[in-house]
């Protein structure tokens, strides 16, 4: 396990860890569970569910901050890119369900709780980008001759 480990750091390959779309994959648990489980399970549980998706997601998307390898700079650009489509397209189902004259459609019916948890995770991928910016940022200037 030992020699793994060392060759990997050799390579400089990252690990599948810090490639792995943790904040991504919070949104999309969090909008099947609504989807999936029913309104009066999900409406007693919902803070607790979202509270266990969406701390360690928070937690684990910071640790790529330090990370400025290409990959995972881009990587992160993208996942970021799919979570804000995402939430997008939620927040689009939503409003067109409270616009909507006809309730008896079977459109996706998302709480106020649910839009709540999605808009966290969107500051979430918003704070990470700005600081993934910086990161990179400060690796150019070690670079830079004048300063």
């Amino acid at each position: 396990m030992e020699k793994t480990t060392k060759l990997s750091l050799a390579t400089g390959k990252p690990s599948m860890f810090l490639l792995f779309p943790w904040g991504l994959l919070s949104i999309a648990i969090i909008l099947l569970l609504n989807v999936i489980l029913s309104d009066s399970w999900f409406g007693k549980n919902w803070s607790w569910i979202t509270l266990v998706l969406i701390i360690p997601a928070a937690i684990l998307e910071n640790f790529k901050i330090g990370f400025t390898t290409m990959q995972i700079m881009f990587l992160k650009v993208v996942y970021s890119l799919l979570s804000f489509l995402i939430i997008g397209m939620a927040f689009g189902a939503a409003i067109l369900n409270y616009f909507q004259k006809d309730q008896n459609n079977n459109h996706l019916k998302l709480p106020w709780y649910v839009l709540l948890a999605l808009l966290i995770m969107m500051f979430i991928d918003i704070a990470q980008l700005f600081s993934m910016l910086k990161a990179v940022r400060r690796s150019f200037m070690q670079f830079d001759p004048d300063s």
